[in-house]
């Protein structure tokens, strides 16, 4: 879907309403949907936390994390009745993670309308994956208040489309370690890791791949059939490294 570029962003709820394939019966959830602590704050007396509370999104974001959880988790239940639990929670971890929730809102465009303090603004905030994530969540939260489950589910469906058609059980399982490699080093204010391919043996019907992961307290090598197989073990014994280092620390 082609989408027109906002000229002032954050004021076109019409146009947001289009684009979420939605029309609110009560446009005040809209509103705080996409309203950021950071803007609320602003807009009261110093020391008002109660009055800024009721205006930004942060309760919605709560609310929207469980109700597209919950989503999801049907969704993946009744697309793959004979997983196991392992493999859905797996593609359900993935669907619901940060870096996939930001990659909808992206391609929704939701960051133009977010409404953010001046602070926030100059640094960006628009293009941060976590805020980008967040406000999907609280979009979920607000449409499951005003439209009930089906709703939401109908919203949840549009937005991670994409995502939906992708995920499988063997796809959730290669990039799962990675997934939560990644996530680790970012809650510790860490860079990325980094992975590269040493070398590939063997025929190329028969190939195996030796690949490195290097990240800011060392490195580790492992070996698959496929370069995502290969970099999804490399992943694993990273984790294995850290969790081993911590004891020993």
């Amino acid at each position: 879907m082609r989408l027109p570029t906002l000229k002032t962003p954050g004021t076109d709820l019409d146009q947001l309403e289009t684009i979420l394939s939605y029309k609110f019966q009560n446009r005040g959830l809209l509103e705080r949907a996409i309203t950021h602590r950071s803007w609320a704050h602003e807009q009261v007396a110093p020391g008002a936390e109660d009055q800024a509370r009721r205006l930004h999104n942060e309760a919605l974001e709560f609310l929207g994390d469980s109700v597209l959880g919950l989503i999801v988790a049907d969704y993946l239940c009744k697309a793959y009745p004979g997983g196991t639990e392992g493999e859905l929670s797996r593609m359900k971890h993935r669907l619901v993670s940060a870096p996939t929730l930001a990659a909808a809102s992206l391609r929704l465009q939701l960051g133009d309308f977010l409404r953010f303090g001046r602070g926030e603004e100059k640094s960006g905030g628009r293009r941060k994956e976590a805020l980008l994530a967040d406000v999907l969540e609280a979009l979920t939260g607000a449409i499951f208040v005003d439209g009930g489950l089906s709703a939401a589910a109908d919203f949840v469906q549009q937005a991670l489309g994409e995502e939906l058609r992708k995920v499988t059980p063997v796809a959730a399982a290669e990039s799962d370690y990675k997934t939560m490699l990644q996530e680790k080093l970012q809650a510790e204010r860490r860079p990325a890791p980094r992975y590269s391919v040493v070398e590939a043996l063997g025929p190329p019907h028969r190939r195996t791949f030796n690949v490195e992961v290097t990240w800011d307290g060392g490195s580790v090598r492992a070996q698959g059939r496929s370069i995502k197989t290969a970099e999804a073990a490399a992943a694993k014994e990273a984790l294995a490294f850290m969790r081993t280092e911590q004891k020993e620390a």
